[in-house]
């Protein structure tokens, strides 16, 4: 059995093709990217529908299949931007009308999580999700993915893209604040906001973007990450000793951080714990993670009928019930 996804939340259009034993056949996209702004839901979702097309094709001719030999379809239905969500879903439902397949609307942070436990084969890890618009610790109880902390205010992806907008970076501003990270020698103190096992980071942005042009940049960039991951680091900590668990898996796509996970990777080792990191093309978001969530709902007895498709900008992780 084979499921196609749609993944358009934010900046990326992605679309995967994945068997029901786990095999990944086509993991094909385009992503949004600005040099002067941020992202801007209306120009992402129009960047999308552009593009639709073209990456639907490519990733029928990577699976070398036509649209006729899927069996699934599975979109994001939240959380993420409205304009951007109707593009993926629109696109869905054309697609299962046209060619008469069943539909399913998934959680795009489940998917996150669920493409990073096939990959890596954590078993029942304590999960940290890091993107642009979340940031939360997780651990499946009871048949949810329960969130043991998150952030207050803004996600620490967004925090990042903020920043290194204000500093005169493009967007996405995160993987090249990681490399100015590395070239940071000196450590210049920063507000860090932990509140048992929530955080926030609003107050760490503020106080960094007054410092630029008073201090040299890349030792700014070295401080704001360094709370920013520490902060992170200790809530996962006390997650782990709370839940009385042994594995981390880092997902989302502040996870592609080299600075985050060396972070993680130490707090771990300490207390002999595993790291898991899925490939870089999956932890940013992906068509593939849509598609194999698809096929584990739809495995597990759940459709959508078209009329019932309505995607939701607020979606909740723990919205969803984990039957598998």
């Amino acid at each position: 059995m084979l499921c196609l996804g749609i993944e358009s939340t934010a900046h990326t259009f992605g679309i995967g093709i994945i068997s029901d034993k786990g095999k990944i056949l086509a993991n094909e996209k385009e992503s949004f990217r600005s040099k002067h702004s941020g992202l801007k839901p209306q120009e992402a979702a129009d960047f999308h529908l552009s593009n639709a097309c073209k990456v639907l094709k490519r990733a029928l001719a990577k699976a070398k299949l036509s649209i006729k030999d899927v069996d699934v379809l599975a979109f994001a239905r939240g959380p993420g931007l409205g304009p951007c969500l109707k593009v993926g879903a629109t696109a869905a439902r054309t697609l299962s009308l046209l060619h008469n397949k069943p539909l399913v609307a998934v959680n795009h942070c489940v998917a996150h999580i669920e493409i990073g436990k096939l990959l890596t084969k954590a078993k029942d890890p304590v999960v940290v999700y890091v993107s642009g618009g979340n940031t939360q610790i997780i651990a499946l109880e009871k048949n949810r993915y329960r969130i043991f902390g998150e952030t207050l205010d803004i996600g620490i992806g967004n925090m990042l893209d903020s920043f290194g907008r204000t500093l005169g970076l493009g967007f996405p501003a995160g993987p090249i604040l990681d490399k100015m990270y590395f070239k940071g020698k000196k450590y210049i103190e920063l507000p860090y906001t932990v509140k048992g096992t929530d955080l926030a980071f609003a107050g760490l942005q503020t106080a960094a973007e007054k410092l630029i042009g008073k201090v040299k940049k890349e030792d700014l960039v070295y401080s704001l990450l360094q709370n920013a991951f520490a902060m992170l680091t200790e809530v996962t900590e006390r997650a782990l000793a709370y839940t009385e668990r042994n594995e981390v898996l880092l997902v989302g796509g502040v996870a592609s951080s080299r600075a985050l996970r060396s972070t993680l990777s130490k707090m771990c080792k300490a207390r002999n714990a595993k790291l898991f990191v899925p490939k870089q093309e999956f932890c940013v978001d992906n068509g593939a993670m849509i598609a194999w969530l698809g096929m584990l709902e739809f495995l597990h007895g759940k459709s959508t009928p078209v009329e019932k498709s309505a995607v939701k900008q607020k979606l909740r992780l723990d919205d969803t019930e984990i039957k598998w």
